[in-house]
């Protein structure tokens, strides 16, 4: 278990850039490589994408703008930079009011997140049975205020927080795992 980072509230320029940025495959798929194998350099990174070194290089430094990475200066030499994944705990309060750009960068990413959500889905039900316990699917239902949403979600990320090992350091045996929660009214509503 790790300590919980400072929460990163994201709003104005700083969600428009995080949502562009995340909006990119290529930098998806290095926060992710870097979230399992904890460090690594352009040329790893490269290798294991199947990218370029220079196409490599330019997203790490875009990422470590946005504070998602860090460049790891004591094992940096000449032209040969290191990166680690920073923990981060972001958050995007409901109800931000955006402007169209942040907005339309918004829909971007969330439509992106839920066609991977939507494959893992698929992929749950598909291998359910072949999964040897390493697929769970659990649906709910509850009726709650919206105190007791924000309590149940508080605590649901707690939890999830307990479990959290710092990137390159899993234990022995573990595989990454997809996790999401959703919670939204179960039929349209115009109460507040």
């Amino acid at each position: 278990m790790v300590e919980r980072p400072e929460r990163r509230v994201l709003t104005g320029a700083d969600l428009k850039a995080f949502y562009k940025a995340l909006a990119n495959p290529v930098r998806r798929d290095i926060l992710s490589y870097l979230g399992k194998h904890g460090e690594a350099n352009s040329t790893s990174v490269a290798k294991a994408l199947g990218e370029s070194t220079g196409t490599t290089s330019y997203h790490l430094r875009r990422l470590a703008d946005l504070e998602l990475i860090a460049e790891i200066e004591e094992r940096s030499t000449g032209r040969e930079r290191w990166w680690k994944s920073l923990m981060k705990d972001i958050y995007t309060p409901p109800g931000l009011e955006m402007t169209p750009d942040e907005r339309a960068a918004a829909r971007k990413l969330g439509a992106l997140k839920m066609s991977h959500d939507l494959d893992l889905v698929t992929r749950a039900y598909a291998g359910y049975d072949d999964a040897r316990g390493w697929n769970q699917i659990f649906r709910a239902g509850l009726t709650l205020t919206k105190d007791q949403i924000t309590s149940f979600v508080e605590e649901y990320q707690n939890l999830v927080w307990k479990y959290v090992t710092e990137p390159g350091q899993h234990p022995e045996g573990s595989r990454a795992l997809a996790i999401r929660l959703i919670v939204v009214p179960d039929e349209v509503s115009t109460e507040d």
